[in-house]
């Protein structure tokens, strides 16, 4: 349950969070945006690591060197997400990027990528992938 309740909110905040940083970018610009995004952002967690952190941040030498683009990856996301909003609208952009992270997340666990556990992707999952897909075609149409 608690899964369910973590993953809700970040659903809000990310959509919250992509609809501020376009209004932001039209103010101060895209890529000044995105290090305002990025600053804050490490702001915040490194006071959180320094009060709360319970890791040992020494481990970073002993990870897989492709796990550590993940701020590159937030660097890209928060232009893209900032872009497709732009270009689409909120509600459109955001049902893209599920079906987008819904398919990309459903390759990661058919084949077991970055030390996933191998979890199968049948005909329920196509039609669910097909589903969303058909309602965002529904959702743009204009009758």
């Amino acid at each position: 349950m608690l899964g369910i309740i973590f993953s809700i909110a970040a659903g809000i905040c990310m959509t919250f969070q992509g609809v501020f940083n376009t209004k932001l970018s039209d103010k101060i610009g895209l890529w000044e945006t995105n290090t305002w995004v990025q600053g804050s952002a490490f702001i915040i967690t490194l006071i959180v690591s320094l009060v709360f952190g319970t890791g040992h941040i020494k481990g970073i030498f002993n990870v897989n060197k492709l796990y550590l683009t993940g701020g590159i990856l937030g660097a890209i996301i928060i232009f893209t997400v900032m872009k497709g909003i732009s270009a689409l609208g909120p509600t459109c952009s955001i049902s893209v990027i599920l079906v987008a992270q819904l398919t990309s997340a459903a390759i990661i666990d058919a084949f077991g990528l970055f030390d996933s556990k191998k979890i199968s992707f049948g005909t329920n999952e196509y039609i669910g992938v097909a589903l969303m897909l058909a309602g965002i075609v529904v959702f743009k149409l204009k009758i």
